[in-house]
């Protein structure tokens, strides 16, 4: 399964995020898209938004969220946690 989390540093809902997916042990590869012109690119053409955090779990989006809907659509799309 690729995971690839879209944040900016010091961004609290983020952080929130990161520490989510920690919590439930699931492995993931962070884009800092302050620091990443093509990882900021990727999560504009993929979410339609510069906002972050963004997550990307094969090819299914999820875009400006915190932990709590983040745990909500991780059980609606069945994902292993």
């Amino acid at each position: 399964m690729s995971i690839r989390l879209f944040i900016k540093p010091g961004c609290p809902w983020c952080d929130e995020a990161i520490d989510w997916l920690e919590d439930h042990n699931v492995k993931y590869e962070v884009l800092d898209v302050t620091s990443d012109r093509e990882a900021r690119a990727e999560m504009h053409e993929l979410t339609g938004q510069s906002k972050a955090p963004s997550i990307d779990v094969d090819g299914h989006i999820l875009a400006d969220f915190g932990a709590d809907e983040l745990e909500a659509w991780w059980k609606k799309m069945k994902f292993p946690a």
